[in-house]
């Protein structure tokens, strides 16, 4: 231990005494690492963008998600479904059926894409509300039941004066035998350019004021059961979900069970990362060669200290480290450089407008990313630094000395 201190010092000994030599051949691995750091850590800014974006259309890791309807209908299936949640304490459950409504604002009536959730589908879809609120735990019991829409929806409220205010809590009228109003509670960004109306409804109050929307197991319009339980117990509880809800509805029942794993994206990350990190060190490596170049020549102006350390007892082993360790040292401290930077550039670029990703739960500066170009630089300082050692090791105290 002793020893490995000693040849640390050492080698900060002279990278102190040749200090332009040393800014000279590592000004390439300082930018080399700060580029491989960069790109590392933006792409895992991406991965979690791309994470955020499958969690809004298909629920988190791990959303499992029940079709299920019985042998006489659909009318038990939700209750089924509720009963078989709090059996299991799920917190974060939601009953999602995908249906279409038709809305009366003033004079104007519009057709949206309506869909009927429970309150925990907020956190589980990471819904986005621009202006206004989610739906609150409580807002199923509201007299007037409560709507939260895209911006199309409100603009179309408006019709040709414009957009709705908000802030005057505007209310829809739905149709039909059982008319019922609405109070606009929310406003959601449209997610894509052209985005039609389209809005979310608490299912049991739009269901207790209007008699309940239209199901059509031909069309695949019935009521889901989506579950947000952890990875690790996903498997148990597919297996758990299936034979409970089917014991509950009764012989001749259909239950269907689908998970979202994003075992495709995770392996996509894996395959970004190695490949960043496959070009980080070819880059790494050019750079390396020049520190060789300079190591050589070095170590040859250096052939007489290094006979008179040999004199006096150093070992071969002590001579090979330390020379080495300078390569080391000096490529670590270029690392530390490159990380830094790397830091600096990617906080104070505006990644998500660039990227067009809206990133919900920002990550910090990976520590991934810095540890790789860390250990990147390391790692070529001692490739760039063995065969300087090696020739350092061959030279004989006897020819020192008379150089």
């Amino acid at each position: 231990m002793t020893g490995m201190v000693g040849a640390l010092v050492e080698a900060w000994d002279e990278l102190r005494l040749h200090k332009l030599r040393v800014l000279l051949s590592l000004v390439g691995i300082a930018v080399s690492v700060a580029a491989m750091t960069a790109v590392l850590a933006v792409g895992e800014m991406t991965a979690q963008a791309q994470v955020e974006m499958m969690d809004r259309d298909s629920g988190r890791q791990t959303t499992i998600t029940v079709n299920a309807w019985g042998a006489t209908g659909t009318e038990q299936v939700v209750p089924a479904m509720r009963a078989m949640a709090d059996r299991y304490d799920v917190t974060h459950a939601s009953v999602v059926l995908w249906t279409s409504g038709r809305f009366r604002a003033g004079g104007t009536t519009l057709d949206a894409q309506l869909q009927l959730v429970d309150q925990p589908y907020g956190v589980m879809h990471r819904v986005r509300v621009g202006e206004g609120a989610w739906f609150a735990p409580g807002d199923e019991e509201r007299r007037a039941p409560a709507l939260v829409v895209n911006e199309s929806f409100l603009a179309a409220m408006g019709g040709a004066t414009g957009p709705a205010d908000l802030a005057a809590r505007p209310v829809v009228t739905v149709p039909g035998d059982h008319p019922a109003t609405m109070v606009v509670i929310g406003v959601m960004p449209d997610r894509w350019e052209g985005e039609g109306p389209s809005a979310f409804a608490l299912y049991d109050s739009y269901t207790r004021v209007t008699g309940g929307p239209e199901v059509d197991p031909a069309m695949g319009a019935v009521p889901q059961l989506e579950l947000w339980v952890p990875p690790e117990l996903a498997d148990d509880a597919d297996q758990r979900v299936r034979a409970d809800l089917a014991g509950a509805l009764g012989a001749g029942a259909t239950v269907d069970v689908f998970r979202n794993d994003q075992f495709g994206q995770q392996a996509f990350n894996d395959t970004f990362r190695l490949v960043v990190v496959g070009i980080g060190a070819l880059v790494l490596l050019l750079g390396a060669l020049s520190l060789v170049n300079i190591a050589l020549v070095t170590v040859r102006q250096r052939i007489r200290e290094i006979g008179i350390r040999r004199s006096f007892g150093a070992s071969s082993g002590r001579v090979f480290f330390s020379i080495m360790l300078e390569s080391v040292v000096a490529t670590a401290v270029a690392g530390v450089v490159g990380v830094g930077l790397a830091i600096t550039v990617v906080q104070a670029l505006p990644l998500q407008t660039w990227l067009g990703f809206s990133i919900e739960d920002t990550p910090p500066f990976p520590l991934s990313a810095a540890l790789t170009g860390l250990l990147a630089a390391a790692g070529v300082g001692a490739l760039a630094g063995l065969l300087p050692a090696v020739v350092a090791v061959r030279v004989r105290p006897i020819d020192a000395i008379r150089y």
